[in-house]
């Protein structure tokens, strides 16, 4: 059974993740979606979601698909890796600086576990411009979210934002 691991911050999950962790789910018997809760996801400012609510979202957004599990892991990825099984990671390019940085973090993951290989999925046109923060601004801003996000959660994604602000 080929296991891969979907990492990633997802505050939101939006439509982008969907499209990858779908397509991956297609490729892979199992796909990890993996809630990263490292020092930069701790550390950000306008976190809407804890990680344990970013699961349960997840979770709703993934329910169709059987090979899909969702958990959260506040480790190294490679650690995870490792635990998991797995037999590679991927992640979701949309533009040319996000292989910047995703390129050195398959380095340095691939340092830490020489097993761990990195496949990377290019974003759907429709969703190469697309991100978490982008979605944020909007619903801060009343703007209509509903083609950006799963229909499951654009309710929770709308309160929340105006819980904080």
């Amino acid at each position: 059974m080929r296991t891969a691991i979907c990492p990633g911050s997802f505050d939101p999950v939006t439509n982008g993740h969907m499209d990858i962790i779908r397509r991956s789910s297609l490729l892979f018997d199992r796909v990890i979606v993996a809630v990263m809760e490292n020092y930069h996801s701790l550390h950000k400012p306008n976190r809407l979601f804890s990680a344990d609510e970013r699961v349960e979202l997840i979770r709703r957004c993934t329910k169709g698909i059987a090979n899909v599990e969702v958990l959260s892991s506040g480790g190294l990825l490679a650690d995870l890796f490792r635990q998991k099984q797995a037999d590679c990671v991927v992640k979701g390019l949309r533009v040319v600086s996000d292989f910047e940085i995703e390129f050195q973090q398959a380095l340095i993951n691939r340092e830490l576990n020489p097993a761990l290989e990195t496949v990377f999925l290019t974003a759907g046109a429709d969703s190469m411009f697309l991100s978490s923060s982008v979605v944020k601004q909007i619903a801060q801003f009343d703007g209509e979210i509903d083609r950006f996000v799963p229909e499951e959660i654009v309710g929770d994604v709308i309160k929340r934002v105006k819980e904080l602000t």
